[in-house]
């Protein structure tokens, strides 16, 4: 940056605990840097999950849009965030705004900017499964942001793929890896003793599941495959924090409350969640983060769905798709606790998601973009990983 030039505004929006964990460090990023002035846009989406997030990352909302209410629906974030950004974009004038993602308020967030002719960064930016409903909304999120934003920070070489295949102009695309492991590593280094769950059993399992297209017969064929398995295992322990969402908890709690071995219990916060993947021998789930959050410390992933946005851990064995018919996760599972070699061979797979820098490469790129200077070089998940030490 020369003498002369004023620092780069950037607004960075989140609303959700996903997209402001993975967004996270990208504040902290920018907030270090002098060439940067951050400011932090919260939604409110999901009010207290959020709020456990940003106290964890010590991050301050310069605005807080609070969309939340009881029952809300899709369109109720979607038409709330819409006219509460208008006002706060107005008023902060930010040089470039990012989103994250594939969450409601991204795509909101990103077509509000869109409408005051301001660019917009998507971050997590080129994930695809090619099926509009799976995940739901999830999908159609990323593909509407993807088609607003003017700055693609793609994580991986498969969804720089996936933008250039759509059209988008490949200056526009930087393969970053993923803001997650990032988030992942800075919060693992921090972690304290009675972070950990505190489990009687040698092997943990450890379970997330809450998508919709997962509601209803879904649940229920999950919950009885998990109530099996550690039936057959004495030395496992089941450990799931359930969604509040009543159609999860419900079913949930029905099928494996009470059972021996096995702990049901309310959200955890970000930094157990982080301690619990540690201590757990594998990791069930639906969701994306996990995804690649556990391969971190050399987690094997059992995907309850059919089809995934992250193919490459599939492709390098960190992931395996199950889907949630009971008989099909049942046997995976059994697998995985009953035959060291599979279970070694996805636990010694490398990540490909990331290797702890991508808030610096976001932050390289988008002062190349916009005040000249070398763009940054991009993750290569072929190279051999050399995390940074975080916490020093």
């Amino acid at each position: 940056m020369s003498e002369t030039a004023a620092p780069l505004r950037v607004a960075a929006v989140f609303g959700t605990r996903p997209d402001a964990v993975k967004m996270a460090p990208v504040i902290l990023e920018l907030q270090r840097d002098p060439r940067f002035v951050c400011i932090p846009i919260g939604t409110g989406q999901h009010r207290e999950m959020l709020d456990e997030v940003l106290r964890l990352f010590e991050i301050a909302c310069e605005y807080d849009l609070q969309v939340m209410t009881e029952g809300q629906s899709l369109t109720d974030v979607t038409t709330r965030v819409l006219e509460r950004l208008d006002a706060v974009l107005q008023d902060c004038r930010p040089d470039v705004v990012l989103v994250h993602g594939d969450t409601t308020t991204s795509t909101a967030a990103a077509l509000a900017t869109y409408y005051q002719k301001i660019p917009v960064g998507h971050v997590e930016a080129g994930l695809r499964t090619d099926t509009i409903y799976e995940p739901f909304p999830e999908e159609m999120n990323r593909r509407l942001t993807g088609m607003i934003a003017t700055h693609h920070f793609a994580p991986t070489p498969t969804s720089k793929q996936h933008l250039l295949r759509e059209g988008k102009d490949p200056s526009s695309i930087v393969i970053t890896g993923n803001t997650v492991i990032d988030a992942f590593l800075w919060v693992h280094e921090r972690l304290q003793p009675d972070d950990t769950p505190v489990i009687p059993t040698a092997r943990l399992l450890f379970v997330e599941a809450h998508r919709r297209e997962n509601l209803g017969p879904p649940m229920e064929s999950i919950a009885r495959a998990f109530k099996g398995v550690v039936e057959r295992h004495p030395d496992v322990t089941l450990l799931w924090p359930v969604h509040p969402n009543p159609a999860v908890a419900e079913p949930v709690r029905r099928i494996l409350e009470g059972q021996p071995r096995v702990q049901i219990v309310s959200p955890i916060s970000y930094r157990k969640l982080v301690a619990a993947i540690g201590r757990s021998t594998l990791v069930a789930t639906d969701s994306g983060g996990l995804q690649e959050e556990a391969p971190c410390l050399g987690k094997p992933v059992l995907v309850l769905r059919r089809v995934t946005e992250r193919p490459e851990g599939v492709g390098a064995g960190t992931l395996r798709l199950v889907g949630t018919d009971e008989s099909v996760v049942a046997r995976a599972l059994d697998e995985l606790l009953d035959d060291k070699s599979a279970y070694d061979r996805m636990a010694r797979a490398s990540n490909p998601y990331g290797d702890g820098r991508a808030a610096k490469r976001i932050a390289q790129a988008l002062h190349a973009y916009y005040r000249g200077g070398e763009m940054p070089s991009q993750f290569d998940p072929a190279l051999p990983p050399t995390l940074p030490k975080y916490g020093t």
